[in-house]
């Protein structure tokens, strides 16, 4: 239990440090600035951390390819702010719930919309 929480509470820091740095300090031109970071997930050995971003608007696959050159550069960041032995190898993953969940809001939407016409017509049916 004791090595979740530690896990939980570093990937909670690089979140942190991710999106300060997302908001100042990267300049590269494929990053735009509607990219956001959701979570972050570190392995229990602390050698993979999983950073999950939003992109809204823009090209996913060259932010990706923006976020992913500069790799190094959040590494060497992440290491100076976190005091940890080792500094886990970034992996950037479009977070993509989002639209998984206006999809499903939308599902939901023409489910009731479907129910609501069903009894209006055997309201009049009834009259």
């Amino acid at each position: 239990m004791a090595s979740y929480n530690r896990t939980r509470r570093i990937g909670e820091e690089i979140r942190k440090i991710v999106s300060t740095m997302l908001i100042n300090g990267i300049k590269d031109p494929r990053i735009n600035s509607m990219v956001s970071v959701t979570d972050v997930e570190v392995t229990n050995d602390l050698s993979y951390a999983y950073v999950y971003v939003s992109i809204l608007g823009g090209d996913e696959e060259s932010t990706l390819q923006g976020l992913s050159s500069a790799e190094s550069y959040i590494r060497r960041e992440i290491g100076r702010s976190i005091k940890i032995r080792h500094i886990p190898q970034i992996i950037f993953k479009v977070d993509d719930s989002l639209i998984k969940g206006m999809y499903m809001d939308s599902l939901i939407k023409k489910v009731s919309e479907k129910d609501n016409q069903r009894s209006q017509n055997e309201e009049t049916d009834n009259e």
